[in-house]
């Protein structure tokens, strides 16, 4: 059996999150925590078991009160059955097989429990993978793996339902952030765990050059009165544990009312 690609290192990833606690700068996850509560505002129920999947547990555990706090590992701490509300927060980007995270996640619900999800979407960082790109194609002759790869919103909604997730959602949230300079940028990712955990990194120093010609290429292409802005993408992920008494779609021909009538218009046969 072929292994599955290896996308990022434990071991670099754990480095960078202990450093960022030094001295964190997790906005990010306090925007995705807003913007889970105003989710979970809409949906007419108390959750009494929920389990919160992070990398970030000191940050996570003054969420939701009761909540299960999971590391997010390839294989996750989850009992099958035991909760009726999964949290992914803030670390599927790194995972190597994020469906296999959230069939993990859907197999710990009840049935008709709910998972929700927030990453990082394929928009986030464009352009400083732009100005990363560019500045070495110019000195090095050719590109190394310096930032994630991350989905699009229309790819991730299909691995809810590969999943086996009902009533599938996916939604983005787009930031804009400003700094100084790219170096400031690369300073706050460092300061939210962000920093490069690839598997596929190079593993010997950067030189400074690089940088330095990567920073002048964003603030030329990018900047805009003296400051460089950074977008990033938040997607979220919604998906419930099948049940019985969801909605479920009628079988194709079964309706018992034209839809015509119902607006009131006039059917107009199309051509055989």
């Amino acid at each position: 059996m072929t292994e599955m690609p290896k996308l990022t290192d434990p071991a670099a990833l754990a480095r960078n999150r202990a450093r960022a606690l030094r001295d964190p700068a997790l906005f990010l996850h306090e925007t995705a925590w807003e913007e889970f509560q105003d989710r979970l505002s809409l949906v007419n129920r108390t959750f009494k078991f929920p389990a919160i999947v992070t990398g970030f547990p000191d940050f996570w555990t003054n969420t939701l009160p009761n909540a299960k706090i999971v590391a997010d590992t390839d294989v996750l701490e989850l009992k099958p059955g035991a909760h009726d509300l999964v949290l992914h927060a803030m670390s599927m980007h790194w995972a190597s097989d994020p469906v296999g995270q959230m069939i993990q996640a859907r197999r710990a619900l009840k049935p008709d429990g709910l998972f929700v999800a927030a990453l990082f979407g394929g928009q986030t960082l464009h352009e400083l993978r732009a100005a990363l790109a560019e500045a070495e194609a110019r000195i090095c002759g050719g590109l190394s793996p310096r930032v994630a790869p991350m989905a699009e919103i229309r790819d991730l909604g299909g691995l809810l339902q590969r999943a086996g997730f009902a009533l599938p959602v996916a939604d983005s949230v787009p930031l804009d952030v400003s700094y100084r300079s790219a170096f400031h940028l690369m300073r706050d990712l460092r300061a939210m765990g962000e920093a490069n955990a690839l598997d596929a990194r190079l593993r010997h120093p950067t030189r400074r050059s690089l940088f330095q010609t990567a920073a002048q290429i964003y603030q030329d292409s990018f900047g805009t009165d003296g400051r460089i802005p950074a977008t990033f993408e938040l997607i979220f992920l919604l998906g419930w544990a099948p049940d019985d008494s969801q909605p479920q779609p009628l079988r194709p021909g079964s309706a018992s009312a034209r839809l015509a009538d119902a607006l009131g218009t006039t059917e107009i046969k199309l051509p055989d």
